[in-house]
């Protein structure tokens, strides 16, 4: 899968050093597969959730919550927010 944009995992990460392994390990397991369904992309991360249209990934232990829209036909993922635990649940990236 084609990842975009990693900059938002890197600034996420030196705001929060401590997450920059499981963020790493995260976008090294979207780059060496390619899903074509949420099924698939669920197979290896177990954890993952549709919320309408985009995909919500627990990352380091549920202290990080990712939001990507996932095009599975164009095998492209676009990065829409990284959160930390407590700004998910503020919901003010539903909006």
């Amino acid at each position: 899968m084609h990842v975009i944009t990693r900059k938002r995992l890197n600034e996420f990460a030196d705001k929060y050093p401590e997450t920059r392994t499981a963020l790493a390990h995260w976008y090294r397991s979207m780059k060496q597969n390619n899903f074509d369904s949420f099924a698939e992309l669920r197979s290896k991360f177990s954890s993952a959730d549709q919320v309408g249209k985009l995909t919500v990934f627990n990352i380091g232990g549920n202290k990080v919550r990712l939001i990507a829209a996932v095009h599975y036909n164009r095998k492209k993922v676009y990065i829409r927010g990284v959160l930390t635990h407590e700004e998910y649940n503020e919901d003010k990236w539903k909006e």
